[in-house]
């Protein structure tokens, strides 16, 4: 923890020494940035509207990781869970909130399962690694989903513009306190608890956890490491398709091109930043959250591009990662 707190305060040094060399003031800079994201209702309301997917698209990477998997595929896995919930949202008919939600969230769940899916058996059919296709499979959705807007989906009333149409009521997810902030956010403290639980107190995640640590010697004790990587990799991604759903019913209210801007890769470095721990992955994302929100008001307060933000990411990953302990550098 010390050293993660020192990485991250060097992280914000350094980046108040790329202020001033741009000619911005960082004191004023920072001000304005804590002010309007940790020192306001709304600025930590926004913080955890970006939460919900950075942390459901983490626990896309985080769970694979335990066994031995890299999935950088949780951008794509996320536009195919917003793609499967929009479609239940405007084709199933259900007009009851109670009925619509939980249908969207498993419809949700289980098209990135499915496109997770996909990775997993080119891994085990044709001995692709899954850090190459999950990462190719995220263009693929990507245009998938604007197959679907700019064709069959498109909101013909839409002036033009590439999006469905609104969804009704019943499948948007009810704002928490007049702001944007919504009940989608039991989604992501439901699988942190799920999956903590599941990987520190059964066997399931027992086996998990040793089939990453050598998926030989695994083999050897008896257990199935074929199934469990088959699973790893399809619970990962569907609860990166979550936050899709999370994404559209809670926010868009529509399904658009362009609709995650970079969520799905947010997720992967805040689990990486967390060691793949699913409580500490909560820390990082409300860090990467706050940066983010307090990245959008730098580029309309100092004028600032939007590119800095991920500059102060990086600074952040790289300086966490690099005074970590080399025993603690593996999940």
């Amino acid at each position: 923890m010390v050293r993660s707190l020192a990485g991250i305060a060097i992280a914000f040094v350094l980046f108040g020494l790329f202020l001033s060399l741009t000619g911005r003031n960082p004191l004023n800079a920072y001000l304005r940035f804590f002010g309007g994201t940790l020192g306001s209702a709304v600025g930590l309301s926004e913080v955890g509207v970006r939460m919900i997917p950075i942390i459901l698209t983490g626990l896309g990477a985080a769970i694979p990781a335990r066994i031995g998997l890299i999935n950088v595929g949780a951008e794509g896995q996320l536009y195919i869970g917003a793609w499967a919930a929009t479609g239940v949202a405007l084709f199933s008919g259900i007009d009851q909130i109670w009925l619509m939600i939980p249908a969207m969230a498993l419809a949700g769940f289980l098209g990135g399962a499915l496109w997770g899916g996909l990775a997993i058996v080119l891994r085990s059919t044709r001995g692709v690694n899954e850090v190459i296709s999950t990462l190719l499979l995220n263009f693929v959705a990507i245009l998938l989903v604007n197959v679907f807007v700019f064709g069959p989906w498109k909101n013909s009333q839409g002036f033009g513009y590439p999006y469905t149409p609104d969804f009704g009521s019943a499948a948007i997810l009810p704002a928490i306190g007049g702001t944007r902030l919504h009940l989608g956010l039991v989604l992501p403290v439901i699988a942190v608890v799920v999956v903590y639980l599941v990987l520190n107190r059964t066997s399931w995640g027992f086996n998990m956890r040793a089939i990453g640590g050598n998926d030989a010697a695994s083999r050897r004790r008896g257990i199935p490491v074929a199934r469990y990587l088959v699973l790893g990799m399809l619970v990962g991604a569907g609860v990166a398709g979550l936050a899709g759903m999370a994404e559209v019913s809670g926010i868009q209210h529509h399904l658009r091109p362009g609709i995650s801007n970079n969520l799905g890769l947010l997720g992967f470095l805040a689990s990486w930043l967390a060691g793949h721990n699913p409580l500490t992955l909560i820390g990082t994302s409300f860090l990467i959250a706050a940066i983010m929100v307090g990245g959008d008001l730098l580029q309309i307060g100092a004028n600032l591009p939007s590119a800095a933000t991920f500059i102060l990411i990086g600074l952040v990953l790289f300086l966490v990662l690099g005074m970590r302990r080399k025993d603690l550098a593996t999940p």
